[in-house]
């Protein structure tokens, strides 16, 4: 199963609360008019220039396990090693924002808008993260098993929890994203810039538990996994 997702951009408008997190704002905090006028306006920035899309491929758990080896610089041990055995099904995907929005971030930097720039990166962030959100009940819709068994869906990608980001060239090299206009740098990070990439895991929520210990687990100081654990699994 292989399949391109479309969104318009007004699905994929993540919750401001995200939106201001990423500029360093602590939750429940006050948020001051002028921050809140300068998210309005990124928003609507959003909602002209994004282009949400994403492609979904399945692969098996075999050839998952020499995509997610790469070239073998993984961490020794990593929480998506001890997940994906235990999975139903596996998709690799790619979802992009749109390169409409890197332009428009670029432009309002020339400008000399810097604030607006920078709210509207962090827009356009929270909006790719959530995409890859948006993506676990597409994808059990298109596999039609929506729901089956418990089955839940989480994303897990290169770049964190030890999956070293050398394995984007072994995911693109499988997935071929290249149709919905995104690429691979030399450096494995990918164009347009706000993108996510990685693969969905579905399976009972349960497969998905793993305490953060791992040595890497260090250098995370928000330990997302914790919330997206006790999220699936009603916790």
């Amino acid at each position: 199963m292989r399949e391109r997702v479309r969104w318009t951009a007004a699905d994929s408008v993540p919750e401001r609360a995200e939106v201001l997190s990423l500029q360093g704002m602590p939750p429940g905090a006050g948020v001051p008019p002028r921050i809140a006028a300068l998210h309005d306006a990124a928003l609507a920035a959003y909602l002209e220039a994004a282009e949400p899309r994403a492609i979904v491929g399945e692969i098996s758990r075999e050839e998952f396990a020499e995509v997610y080896r790469g070239a073998g610089r993984n961490a020794a041990a990593t929480p998506l090693e001890a997940v994906f055995p235990r999975a139903d099904r596996l998709a690799l995907f790619t979802a992009t924002v749109g390169r409409g929005l890197t332009e428009r971030i670029r432009d309002l930097f020339e400008r000399n808008e810097p604030a607006l720039a920078a709210m509207l990166d962090s827009v356009a962030s929270a909006a790719a993260d959530r995409l890859a959100t948006l993506l676990g009940p597409r994808y059990l819709a298109m596999a039609g098993d929506a729901g089956a068994n418990g089955a839940r869906v989480l994303a897990y990608s290169p770049g964190y929890c030890g999956w070293h980001v050398s394995g984007q060239r072994a995911l693109f090299a499988f997935l071929e994203p290249g149709e919905i206009g995104v690429t691979l740098n030399p450096s494995c990070l990918m164009e347009p810039l706000k993108s996510v990439s990685g693969v969905l895991v579905a399976g009972p929520a349960g497969i998905h538990r793993f305490a953060p210990a791992f040595p890497f687990c260090a250098e995370c100081r928000e330990k997302p996994c914790r919330e997206r654990i006790a999220a699936l699994s009603g916790s």
